[in-house]
Order: C-alpha cells, then structure tokens, then sequence
C-alpha cells in the first residue's frame, strides 16, 4: 500500500515541479479527492448510494472538486488545482492529467450510447484548464485537449484539439511526445490567461515550418534537373 502511495507521488512530482517534496503533495486538493472518490466508489459499487452521495458531497466542500461516485477512475490520476467536474457514468484511464476548471459533462442518453451520459478518457491524457468534453465521446490514447477547448466529438489517438468546438491543430509529430502543461502544444508559456494567444502562435509557427518543408520539396527537383 505504501509502494502504492509512494509511486502516484512520484507520477505527481513527474507532472507538477513546484512540490519540494511528496509530503507536500499530500496536502494537494486533487489527490483528497482522488482519495474520498476511492471511497465514495466503493460505496457505490456496493449499491451504497446514499452514503456515497454523503462522501462525495464531503469531499466537494473540502476540495472544491466534484467526482460522482460512480466514476470509474484508472491508476496515477492527477487533477492539478482543483474546481473540476467529473460525471457519473465517465470513465478515466491510467496516468491522466486533468487542470482546474474541468468539465467531463454528460448529455441526454438517447444521443449516444444508452446509460453512458459522460465521457470515455483513455491513458495518458492531459485536458487543459477551463476545458469541457461532453457527452459519450472517447478521448484516446495520449491526446491534449488545450485550454478553454470544448469538446462534443471523438479525439483520435495523439490528437492535440483547441478551440470551440475543440478541432485538432498541427503540432510537431516526430520522436517522443513531451509532457504539455495545460495540454497545449507550446514548449514555454502555459498561463492559462495567454492560452489562445499562445495557441495561434504555435499553429502559425508550425504552419511556417511546414511551408518551408513544402517549398524546400519543390525547389529540389529543379536543382536536380540543373
């Protein structure tokens, strides 16, 4: 149990450079949470709902994060900051990132699967702070949902998505993907005050190397043919 602890600490610190230590992420809103879901869930399981209900509502007074019971939630989950919303019948994989003022809403059930109101987050997700997925859709394997993006679609495997509606936007595809604060694809800026400003220039940025790498192409050939 304390190997346990001990690693979703570390899976923390990996993720969040301001703790000094793993004591000091002991005091972390988000891992409280985690904790009285893990109790509130069980509670659920055992089709306790009234005092799983009780749980859940202790955990939001002291936390300010709302998980339903019935959330099912995978290993090393970090919700960084707090003010997040995560609904009954959502399910969140393993090493997922989730930043303040985080929806994972439902819809009405007859507009997609019957009984699943609420999103499917697969492995090594991040969702940016202020964002909102909606409904029964799948975020896959490694996708980034950036700042104040909505998404109401599916998101393929790897995909990094912005805007509203949430669409996925051109980032660097080559090596081994870093880990973006805030699930946006820049490498130094992550204030979630700057974000779209901080988007448009990535996108432009990567729409010049791109140009660049298409007129390169083209002038190639006619080197050869000199």
């Amino acid at each position: 149990m304390l190997a346990g602890l001990r690693a979703y600490l570390d899976s923390i610190r990996a993720r969040d450079p301001a703790p000094r230590s793993n004591v000091e992420i002991l005091l972390y809103p988000g891992v409280w949470a985690l904790g009285y879901h893990r109790i509130a869930h069980a509670l659920y399981n055992a089709r306790l709902f009234f005092l799983a209900r009780w749980v859940n509502h202790i955990a939001r007074f002291f936390t300010a994060i709302d998980i339903h019971p019935g959330a099912t939630i995978g290993k090393f989950f970090f919700i960084d900051h707090g003010f997040t919303v995560i609904g009954e019948t959502a399910v969140i994989g393993d090493n997922v990132t989730i930043y303040q003022c985080v929806t994972l809403g439902g819809t009405n059930p007859a507009d997609g699967v019957a009984g699943k109101r609420h999103p499917t987050i697969q492995d090594n997700v991040i969702i940016g702070s202020g964002a909102q997925v909606l409904g029964p859709v799948t975020v896959a394997v490694g996708a980034r949902i950036g700042a104040n993006a909505v998404v109401t679609r599916d998101v393929p495997e790897g995909a990094v998505m912005v805007g509203i509606p949430a669409r996925p936007t051109m980032v660097e595809g080559k090596g081994e993907k870093p880990f973006l604060a805030y699930g946006t694809p820049c490498s130094e800026m992550f204030d979630p005050q700057t974000q779209k400003v901080e988007l448009l220039r990535c996108e432009i940025e990567t729409l010049r190397k791109r140009l660049d790498a298409l007129l390169a192409e083209h002038e190639t050939p006619e080197r050869d043919r000199a």
